[in-house]
């Protein structure tokens, strides 16, 4: 039913570092089978799961060339069927990932393409002389077919050639595969990259520079996703669009009150306040006046609205929040329990990324050779080349890569984390040995507990759930507050962003703690203290 995301927690496993079950070092659908029961401990209603799909796994499974059928590495149909199934017998459902800004380039229709079947060539972007872009990977985002004497662009990896959108054909293409996953139970969908779907007209006529810039929110966008909810019947089911670099307007417009496009969007702009002069790849504090900044216009000007938010520190692209603006040593749980409340409590869907539960942090690789992502492989090269040192480099990429969200899952402090019996695809985080469910589980005050308690309160507070919300004045740039309200209800979130005690002005609320992480007084908060009052 429509609108029940509202109260609802989502919970995102990243298949290949989740479980798995048969010892090949790769997490599968057997795992997550295995798992199902410790995801529903956690409340959660839905399961947004990446694409297992047929892939030479150029970028892990982002690279699809089979939409309707399962990677042997992680399953059978059989076995995602029974996942589907097992699910929602325990009441919650899956959210399945969509990758249609591109193919893989061993798609069928990609290799029609290229032994030049117009009819095929056509559902890709092939030009004569394109403009020199950048991809988001690094290196030219246009790739010459010599047998062709055309270039196809590729805003991603040169094995991901994007899709033609303005080709009807490709949208009944695409739309079946959305009607086929949703005839087998599943429950919502997630789209990949989507405001790049709609590439702009005359691209030949455009600069050189980031292709990706100048592909975001295209001419047609709302126009095709208008067509893909109408036309699959989805428009009453769980939604959400990955939105990179667009703005607030776009996204009242996607996730707009009326239903006709998404339920949700995720909007990036808050996890670039730590990017120095914009760029990804260089090593900068956060900015907490700039991050206060665009969390006050993004839910103030979505709650205005009526549209709606997903709320989210991490994924599989980002590196681990509390390594990134939390404290990983001497306030490791206090960082980890206040950065979960603040995204919480805000008026939006919450997403946790596996393993935040628990308050993983970053691998602090320490050779280039033991990454694995196609971007950290790349822009390592690029630095090198641009007089990086190798010092220097590794720094960044043990903050920024992507492999930080990607280590396994620490289920154990045993051999693997637990999460496989023989080697694992990529190294688990020797951390393991201290952070763990099963070490968490034991213990009532640990952050896998603490996570439990906020997802209840999502379902058991409206003012949490369905309120509007205005940001406060702490008086205190490194503390950050804001309230909830709905009728006569209304709560007041109070964090400390800082590891220093913080005083507080200006803000007087007296009433019930609903949670916190310390037992102390609004008006001076402990280092990364996180304070949760209903008022009375």
């Amino acid at each position: 039913m429509r609108d029940e995301y509202k109260s609802s927690t989502v919970y995102q496993i990243y298949i290949k570092s989740f479980c798995d079950s048969n010892g090949d070092g790769i997490g599968d659908i057997n795992g997550i089978r295995k798992k199902l029961l410790y995801i529903y401990s956690l409340g959660v209603k839905y399961i947004w799961v990446t694409p297992f799909f047929c892939s030479p796994m150029a970028d892990n499974g982002y690279d699809v060339s089979d939409y309707r059928n399962v990677n042997p590495m992680f399953g059978t149909m059989e076995d995602c069927e029974a996942m589907i199934r097992e699910a929602d017998e325990l009441g919650m459902g899956f959210m399945f990932d969509m990758v249609f800004n591109h193919t893989s380039d061993e798609h069928e229709w990609f290799k029609k393409a290229l032994a030049g079947d117009p009819e095929y060539m056509d559902y890709y972007i092939f030009r004569d002389n394109p403009p020199e872009w950048t991809s988001v990977f690094g290196g030219p985002a246009w790739k010459f077919v010599p047998s062709l004497g055309k270039y196809y662009l590729h805003l991603f990896d040169p094995k991901q050639p994007d899709l033609n959108w303005d080709n009807p054909k490709v949208r009944e293409e695409l739309k079946d595969v959305v009607r086929f996953w949703k005839e087998k139970g599943v429950k919502g969908f997630r789209f990949d990259v989507l405001n790049r779907i709609s590439k702009p007209a005359n691209l030949e006529a455009l600069p050189a520079g980031d292709g990706s810039y100048f592909c975001k929110d295209g001419p047609h966008i709302h126009e095709y996703i208008q067509e893909l909810v109408s036309d699959t019947g989805i428009g009453e089911m769980i939604t959400v669009g990955e939105m990179a670099s667009t703005t607030l307007e776009q996204c009242i417009k996607y996730s707009n009150p009326e239903g006709t496009e998404l339920s949700m969007c995720f909007n990036f702009h808050h996890l670039k306040v730590d990017y120095k002069d914009g760029g990804k790849w260089t090593l900068l504090p956060p900015d907490l006046h700039e991050l206060r900044r665009i969390f006050t216009t993004w839910q103030e000007g979505m709650s205005k609205a009526g549209s709606w938010q997903a709320l989210f520190w991490c994924n599989h692209d980002q590196p681990r929040i509390v390594s990134r603006f939390g404290d990983e040593g001497k306030y490791w749980k206090e960082s980890a329990k206040m950065l979960a409340t603040f995204i919480h409590l805000l008026r939006g869907t919450p997403y946790i990324y596996q393993g935040e539960e628990l308050g993983m942090t970053n691998a602090h690789f320490t050779d280039i050779s033991q990454y694995q992502d196609v971007e950290s492989t790349n822009y390592y090269k690029i630095m090198r080349e641009n007089g990086v040192s190798e010092a220097d480099a590794l720094a960044i990429l043990a903050a920024k890569s992507r492999d930080n969200s990607r280590t396994p899952m620490q289920w154990t402090s045993g051999n693997n984390a637990g999460f496989t019996s023989g080697k694992p695809w990529l190294s688990v985080n020797p951390n393991h040995t201290k952070i763990s469910v099963d070490a968490e589980e034991l213990d009532p005050d640990s952050i896998l507990n603490y996570y439990r308690e906020l997802v209840r309160l999502r379902k058991d507070c409206p003012a949490i759930s369905e309120g509007n919300v205005k940001f406060l004045d702490s008086g205190n740039e490194n503390v950050i507050a804001y309230e909830r309200t709905l009728g006569n209800e209304r709560v007041v979130v109070l964090c400390n962003f800082s590891g220093n005690d913080e005083k507080v002005k200006g803000i007087d609320v007296k009433g019930k703690v609903l949670i916190g992480n310390y037992s102390g007084s609004h008006k001076m908060m402990k280092p990364y203290e996180v304070l949760v009052i209903l008022e009375s």
